[in-house]
């Protein structure tokens, strides 16, 4: 039996799958298959206008020491033009470049800014068994993003892949007034929050994972998400644990929008 004072693991997360039905009144509570406690998962950061004027390139935020991630600033970004922003998150295990690499040139073809973040452990805090440290950090990532490019407060997302789709599909429900629109890539399960907004949902997931296998997870999420009234754009694909790079570009084509 998992001991509850010790952090849980994706494979206990599915094990121990107990969904209810999510709440769809404001200050609801999401499904929840991973242990959360000692804060809300709410971010505080909103837009505002920048202070400084940022020239395209890629960026270390200098938030943190042995992990941090970057900004990342297209080529077609305008000063005086507002642009749409998007938050990625990586696997367990991984860093901040998993996802921003591939995705830099579909970026600069749709004028999309990103902001890449380390966890600050082997993978995000709720994941872990608490909000806390990462939210802090994203908090302070997008604060210091917004200080330094214009962005459309309308078309703020957020993207992840393994636990960082887990992650981002709890982050953005929780903070739906922040996120419009949610990617999950190959998803888990979503941690226990309050829900906020209502953002539309692109979920892809390989037929073919041994991870977080489809039938525990995405087949699961998508029909509880869509009962409950959000908008889910889902895709299966026949592969693995991974991010097919036709939907990749598909979902920031999505998410830029």
């Amino acid at each position: 039996m998992h001991d509850s004072t010790e952090p849980i693991t994706r494979r206990e997360a599915l094990q121990r799958t107990t969904f209810g039905t999510i709440a769809i009144a404001t200050g609801g509570c999401l499904p929840s298959t991973a242990p959360a406690g000692g804060g809300d998962g709410r971010l505080t950061t909103r837009v505002v206008a920048p202070t400084t004027t940022t020239a395209p390139g890629l960026y270390p935020l200098a938030l943190g020491r042995s992990r941090d991630g970057f900004l990342y600033v297209p080529t077609s970004y305008k000063p005086d033009t507002a642009v749409p922003l998007a938050l990625l998150l990586h696997g367990a295990g991984q860093e901040a470049s998993e996802l921003l690499t591939p995705m830099r040139p579909l970026a600069d073809a749709a004028g999309l800014v990103l902001v890449a973040v380390d966890s600050r452990d082997r993978t995000w805090d709720a994941i872990l068994g608490s909000f806390s440290a990462d939210v802090q950090f994203i908090d302070r990532a997008l604060a210091l993003a917004f200080s330094r490019v214009r962005v459309d407060a309308t078309r703020v997302r957020i993207v992840g892949f393994s636990d960082g789709a887990s992650y981002s599909l709890t982050l953005g429900i929780i903070n739906g007034d922040v996120f419009s629109r949610i990617v999950a890539f190959s998803p888990g399960f979503i941690v226990n929050g309050p829900v906020t907004g209502k953002p539309k949902i692109f979920i892809a997931h390989g037929t073919r994972d041994t991870v977080l296998p489809i039938d525990q997870t995405s087949r699961t999420l998508v029909p509880r998400l869509k009962a409950a009234g959000y908008d889910v754009e889902y895709h299966e694909f026949d592969g693995g644990h991974g991010v097919r790079p036709d939907l990749l570009a598909q979902a920031t084509t999505w998410v830029a929008s």
